[in-house]
């Protein structure tokens, strides 16, 4: 169960100094949106803002490309995830036909809030779902149960096995903490393919972002390059 992290509040001219910031950045981009919904596609990848959760409060997507994104949230400090803004990129492919499926990432996460910044994996029918949290802060934590301990993809991964009621749910989580570095998505997926956890399924969205639980006063999440290459 997620739970959100009790913090001190920010002083009131901190805040408005993350406001400035923020609202610059905002200001000075490509695109931006304040829509829970927002969505903005460029070189093949689509952003969204996603704020679906109970009790979401206020949050800002900007772009400057795919590659270079942020957001400011400011979501209250009560459990469940409020939002989890992403880069998306649909791939298509069986993963029998697929050579390599690598991304890369380079992140400037906030030192407070509650919020991982994973991997959303799906398959073409959406039946099958892949996280890979590469980092975690405060008191979160992934569906299931965990089943394994692996080595695969580049990184060490405890492995989480469970069900939200709608599709299963594999979730590994980093057991370091990765703001920067290359995961090869494909040998995940067929290590999960060997365990006869699903077959050979056509790989559909990679998704990439936060799923931000807590972020209460405002906090700052920055892309500041990625891609992903299969």
């Amino acid at each position: 169960m997620i739970k959100a992290l009790r913090y001190l509040a920010l002083t009131p001219v901190l805040a408005v100094a993350l406001a400035l910031v923020t609202a610059t950045a905002a200001s000075a981009a490509v695109w931006s949106s304040t829509a829970k919904f927002g969505s903005w596609s460029n070189g093949g990848y689509t952003l969204y803002n996603d704020v679906w959760g109970s009790g979401a409060g206020p949050q800002t997507i900007w772009a400057n490309s795919y590659s270079n994104w942020g957001v400011w949230s400011n979501q209250p400090n009560t459990g469940g995830v409020k939002s989890y803004p992403n880069d998306t990129r649909y791939i298509g492919a069986s993963l029998s036909s697929l050579s390599s499926v690598t991304s890369s990432f380079n992140v400037t996460d906030p030192g407070g809030g509650a919020y991982e910044t994973a991997y959303d994996i799906w398959d073409s029918s959406n039946a099958y779902e892949t996280m890979l949290w590469m980092n975690k802060t405060g008191a979160v934590g992934p569906l299931g149960s965990e089943v394994a301990s692996v080595s695969v993809g580049g990184y060490s991964w405890h492995v989480y096995k469970g069900s939200n009621g709608s599709n299963q749910v594999f979730s590994f989580v980093n057991t370091g903490a990765a703001t920067s570095g290359t995961v090869n998505i494909l040998a995940v997926l067929k290590w999960i393919e060997s365990q006869g956890w699903f077959g050979n399924i056509t790989l559909g969205n990679v998704q990439f972002g936060w799923e931000i639980t807590s972020s209460s006063g405002g906090e700052n999440f920055q892309v500041n390059s990625y891609s992903v290459s299969g």
